[in-house]
């Protein structure tokens, strides 16, 4: 697998104190197996998920500077793209060779979707094994999946497991799959085909602008933790237990601004609160 050795990805570029402050971590700053899972499980579990800018018709730039000023240095979250947009500047910076990839987003659909959903695969210095990096589900994993087929993760009780499946003219395709209330479920499939910067630029631009974009429809946000998996859906707040329990209330258009910066640590003013479209219009 061909994997970056730098220069890519801005890392030099990247304020590291202020994004291993925002996220917590005091320990190591070397390429390690440790430090990955450690970095992995921290960005999840800090930075959010959210659409906001898209449902609104802002522009989402990818460039280091736009993507750190605003899941950094400001209160807010992101989608995928900006989320490994960040994680892969880290990386770089701390001398991770890795290699970014494109996955469709599957949740047991057999319609072939576009591929929308950023990931890392990585190689630590000092493990001889790759680790897929997922830190812009929105959902975990809290850590690094072995990229190897059959192999299996738990998380404080959220479960995982890596397939290979042979394609035609020797390309392989992945799939990780996620166990839940009702069993295992694909969630999304890649290759290992190497993305560039300016492939996910070209991808966030359909994710963040197409009208076929769920993103663009209505507010969509999520915060993960070791004990529960909260989202936002319009005015749907839902939250997951490890173990695929499900519960759901509707909240009124007065509580949001509350409860998404109380609960899921994005800070927005009252004039973007009433901006935002919150139905649940699914055309």
């Amino acid at each position: 697998m061909q994997t970056d050795h730098g220069g890519h990805w801005d890392g030099d570029a990247l304020d590291l104190d202020a994004y291993l402050g925002r996220l917590g971590h005091t320990g190591q700053r070397t390429p390690t197996l440790e430090v990955l899972r450690a970095l992995h499980r921290a960005h999840v579990t800090s930075i959010p998920f959210e659409n906001v800018n898209a449902v609104l018709g802002i522009p989402l730039p990818l460039d280091l500077e736009s993507v750190q000023d605003k899941l950094v240095r400001s209160r807010r979250g992101g989608y995928c793209y900006e989320h490994v947009t960040l994680f892969a500047a880290a990386l770089e910076r701390l001398g991770f060779r890795f290699t970014a990839l494109i996955g469709r987003v599957t949740l047991g659909n057999e319609k072939i979707l576009p591929a929308t959903h950023a990931l890392l695969a990585v190689q630590p210095s000092d493990d001889e094994r790759t680790w897929l990096c997922d830190v812009g589900f929105g959902g975990g994993p809290l850590g690094p999946v072995e990229l190897a087929d059959g192999a299996e993760a738990d998380f404080a009780g959220w479960r995982f497991r890596m397939e290979r499946r042979a394609r035609v003219l020797g390309v392989d395709e992945w799939w990780l799959h996620q166990y839940g209330a009702d069993g295992w479920l694909d969630r999304h499939t890649f290759t290992l085909l190497p993305q560039y910067p300016i492939d996910y630029v070209v991808g966030s631009h359909f994710v963040g602008s197409h009208p076929r974009s769920p993103f663009v429809k209505r507010l969509f946000a999520q915060h993960f933790s070791a004990d529960r998996h909260q989202l936002i859906d319009g005015l749907n707040w839902i939250q997951v237990l490890p173990d695929g329990t499900r519960s759901e209330q509707k909240l009124e258009v007065t509580d949001l601004q509350r409860v998404l910066d109380e609960e899921f640590g994005i800070e927005l003013d009252a004039g973007v609160i009433a901006r935002l479209p919150v139905g649940t219009d699914s055309d």
